[in-house]
């Protein structure tokens, strides 16, 4: 019998491993980052272009990070991604921070998008009002119109068939899917969100505690998303202002071995959900009018007047009533 030497048998052995391996990544390719998705650094491409993206307003690339808005007032900013998600089944992770000078006063969040239209401009933390898609809201500030039953900063979940107006006086609360309070504000440490799109249920969980964990913020089960979508950040500042950063996107497309194959087309449904958050009603802050300010103002002084009027006058007459009680001595 022929005993093979010691190397030539580790070597087939780490063949064999090499092969299985390469089986096994083979048929998993589909569990890994899809580049063409994702936003990675280096972030540039040739030039100051970044492939497959596209940012707009005041949105500003770095080597570390990409600013969407600077600690200013009045900033929107953007950046979106160009190629379409055809995937059913996908996870989206973001690492990102939100940091500024402002201890009490901050404001105003961003949102991860999953959206029919890229590249709009407008109210709703810097995207379009009436969007087509799924909104992942960041919201750091609140309007305090309305019971809200938590704290900010607050993350939340919309559905929009194009038909739903952001109504942020009452912070999104009377179309939102559900939501969770997340203290991810002016942290020591980059923070991360995970939004996973699995079998028609939406999960979004976060890591805001430096643990390397994911802790679930939210799932709702019925929700209907189109294929051929893109994936969008944008933020916004107004009165009050942070830094809104995003470090990393990174786009996963999940494989389902044991789910059946679907004929179903996805790319013409209209986005939906079965559930929503009941509506709350909506209570109006008590807000006093300059005029009424005014009217105040004017009550007071022509009251301080007649106070100060009645005390001269009594004090005269006080002063008249002596003297004529020291006459009648002479």
């Amino acid at each position: 019998m022929t005993i093979m030497h010691p190397k030539i048998c580790g070597l087939f052995l780490t063949l064999a491993i090499l092969k299985i391996s390469y089986v096994k990544t083979q048929w998993n390719t589909k569990d890994f980052m899809k580049r063409e998705h994702s936003l990675i650094k280096p972030y540039y491409g040739s030039g100051i272009d970044i492939p497959f993206w596209q940012f707009m307003g005041s949105t500003m690339i770095t080597p570390n990070y990409i600013r969407l808005t600077a600690d200013l007032q009045s900033k929107r900013g953007a950046i979106w991604n160009t190629i379409p998600l055809n995937a059913r089944n996908w996870d989206l992770q973001v690492q990102f921070k939100v940091h500024g000078k402002g201890k009490n006063l901050f404001g105003d969040g961003f949102v991860v998008w999953y959206a029919k239209e890229v590249l709009q401009d407008g109210p709703v933390f810097g995207n379009k009002d009436f969007f087509q898609g799924l909104a992942i809201i960041l919201d750091t500030y609140s309007n305090h119109n309305g019971p809200h039953n938590h704290q900010h900063p607050y993350i939340s979940a919309m559905i929009n068939n194009g038909s739903l107006h952001y109504d942020h006086d009452r912070d999104g609360t009377h179309t939102q899917l559900a939501g969770c309070e997340a203290k991810f504000r002016n942290l020591d440490y980059d923070t991360h969100i995970s939004i996973k799109y699995e079998k028609d249920v939406l999960t979004v969980s976060t890591d805001i505690v430096n643990k390397a964990a994911w802790k679930q913020c939210l799932r709702v089960e019925g929700v209907i998303l189109p294929t051929g979508y893109h994936i969008g950040l944008s933020a916004t500042t107004g009165d009050l202002s942070d830094n809104h950063d995003i470090i990393s996107v990174r786009l996963f497309e999940l494989e389902l071995p044991n789910e059946p194959i679907s004929n179903e087309d996805r790319s013409k449904v209209l986005p939906s959900a079965k559930f929503f958050e009941p509506e709350r009603e909506r209570v109006e802050d008590v807000k006093s009018s300059g005029w009424s300010g005014v009217k105040l103002f004017f009550i007071m002084l022509l009251g301080g007047i007649s106070l100060v009027a009645a005390v001269v006058v009594g004090i005269m007459f006080y002063q008249k009533r002596e003297e004529r009680s020291k006459k009648r001595f002479y």
